[in-house]
């Protein structure tokens, strides 16, 4: 067990006297000098249920420790250094980014036939499942466990208990704040619905496992049980439990999504749909609007609800000037994933990327300053969907009808950024159902009718599609959209602006696009005129479309004025 002593330097002791006073914690306990056993509570004769998991053998067991005593732990094991602003720095190795081909679902009677198989939701055997749950039960014993019990679903109707158990101490911290943090006499009642285990120490065997690398990520929707190990990327624990909720939440009429929402003082609720590295936590994170989530909601009968209590931003090129909320949220209490930091003087670069471009922070929800601390809002007045268009095709906003909103969210367009996944390292053409497919259990058709209900129900609903993409040509030719330009767009969209504008549609993708945005240069709207070469234009409008027609062909046979909606090709 490591001591303040033997730390490289003392630089944790020097840290952590400079935060707390070298005699005293911040929690009134003496400062420990003899190792962890001596730090936070101690759990020696309690196991909190882990034997009801088949867990014995145990070493201390940590159960919702307080912030400060889990960054304390994180130091002491050597997991991570502090930054000048007081954040958690770690590196998570070799997996910097989610690992979808290593995620697997338990092919078990109870959701088998209501899964959507298909190359992101990948069957895993009972056996196997359980020859996984072995490893894990051996390789914990003996072990220090952080336990992790709070909720998912900040409307009350629809919550969901999880509890997390960790190997390590800043993965702890990460679900605590990334998930909705219990109060005391919550804690003491706590039941959990979803319990997930991560070991990131434990490397499977590919050839006995059946599995296709050290990593997995392996869901078992009835038992509502997740493993994940061989992977320190702390993201998939919380995109595990997002996929439970995406299987449950339509049973009860909830339509889960892959998005970010705020709402305005008048209680004008917005949602923001899409993949990482859209701008989706960017752009919700508005000064002149409160938020309520930046990736996980639900929409209900009554309204919208976070699923979290936290969130994950991207922070490559991360600036004061353009993103000032995300800048301030990020202090102590906060984790940083991956991103460069100097190893004497702890001062962070973000505009370094070498360990990866998905450099990431994850911080409580209540470190946005205007954040709506109840996590719930009405039926949105605007949902904008995000693409990142790497080819420079698509209008930097559009309206879209019904219909074409279905289309669009069915085809989950955007241009894959480097870093998001492993062996991304430049953008590539994806189209991903629901902004999101590999989170979503069900077949994509579930979510988009519920969707396209919801749409009907509330036609006063506004649907745009913004593109904070390229502009003038495709990637490497033309130029990234101007964070000014697109904030000013989404302000159009979601003031009102937008609703009296001509609209023109598109020639080739049919969606409607605005005569004039406030704020906006008018010669960018059209994205044809931005081209130099209005032929070349054409062109690769043209190839987009064909893609676009054959990805959704992986839908079957969906409605016709669904299919009307989509693309032109000719």
């Amino acid at each position: 067990m490591a001591t303040l002593s033997n730390l490289q330097g003392n630089c944790y002791q020097d840290l952590i006297n400079a935060k707390y006073g070298a005699s005293r914690l911040g929690s009134g306990l003496s400062y420990p000098t003899q190792g962890l056993s001596n730090l936070g509570m101690r759990y020696d004769d309690q196991f909190y249920g882990l034997e009801e998991l088949g867990m014995k053998n145990l070493g201390q067991i940590y159960r919702n420790l307080p912030v400060p005593v889990l960054v304390e732990h994180a130091l002491m094991r050597r997991e991570g250094r502090l930054a000048t602003n007081g954040a958690l720095c770690v590196e998570t190795g070799k997996y910097t980014g989610r690992s979808p081909k290593d995620k697997f679902i338990v092919e078990e009677s109870s959701s088998w036939s209501n899964i959507d198989w298909n190359k992101f939701n990948v069957p895993i055997s009972e056996a196997k499942f359980q020859q996984l749950y072995q490893r894990v039960l051996s390789y914990i014993q003996g072990r220090d466990l952080y336990i992790f019990d709070g909720y998912v679903g900040a409307d009350p109707r629809y919550q969901f208990g999880v509890r997390v158990i960790n190997e390590f101490a800043w993965q702890n911290l990460f679900v605590h704040q990334l998930f909705l943090r219990p109060t005391a006499a919550e804690l003491e009642g706590h039941k959990a619905d979803f319990t997930v285990i991560s070991v990131p120490g434990l490397q499977a065997d590919p050839e006995v496992d059946g599995i296709h690398s050290e990593a997995f990520i392996v869901l078992h929707i009835g038992k509502r049980l997740v493993l994940v190990g061989g992977t320190h990327y702390a993201g998939e624990m919380k995109k595990s439990v997002f996929s439970l909720m995406n299987y449950l939440m339509p049973q009860q009429d909830i339509l889960p999504m892959h998005g970010a929402a705020n709402i305005d003082h008048h209680g004008h609720t917005a949602l923001f749909f899409g993949l990482s590295g859209t701008g989706k936590t960017t752009l919700s994170a508005d000064p002149d609007r409160s938020l309520i989530g930046d990736d996980e909601h639900g929409w209900s009968t009554e309204g919208i609800f976070n699923f979290e209590g936290g969130c994950y931003a991207k922070t490559i090129h991360l600036s004061q000037e353009h993103e000032p909320q995300i800048w301030s949220a990020i202090r102590f209490g906060s984790i940083l994933e991956n991103v460069a930091i100097a190893p004497d003087s702890r001062v962070l670069d973000y505009d370094d990327g070498h360990l990866t471009e998905n450099a990431r922070a994850a911080y409580p929800l209540t470190y946005i300053p205007n954040c709506s601390i109840s996590g719930v809002g009405g039926h949105p007045k605007t949902v904008i969907f995000l693409t990142a268009d790497a080819f420079g095709v698509l209008p930097p906003i559009s309206r879209l009808t019904r219909e074409q909103a279905m289309y669009h969210f069915l085809s989950g367009y955007t241009s894959k950024l480097a870093g998001t996944e492993r062996d991304i390292t430049a953008p590539q053409v994806t189209f991903s159902a629901c902004f999101g497919q590999c989170f979503f259990p069900l077949p994509a058709t579930v979510y988009a009718e519920m969707l396209g209900d919801r749409l009907e129900q509330h036609p006063e609903t506004q649907v745009y599609l913004v593109n904070t993409g390229w502009s003038g040509g495709a990637y490497g030719i033309g130029k990234r959209m101007s964070i000014k330009h697109t904030r000013a767009m989404v302000s159009a969209a979601l003031n009102g602006d937008l609703a009296n504008v001509k609209y023109t549609p598109h020639p080739v993708f049919q969606i409607l696009v605005p005569e004039r945005v406030p704020g906006v240069p008018t010669e960018i709207l059209n994205p044809r005129n931005a081209w130099e070469d209005a032929e070349a234009y054409d062109q690769q409008a043209q190839e987009l479309a064909r893609q676009f027609v054959e990805n959704f062909k992986q839908f079957g046979s969906v409605r016709p004025e669904i299919l009307e909606a989509g693309p032109i090709v000719r």
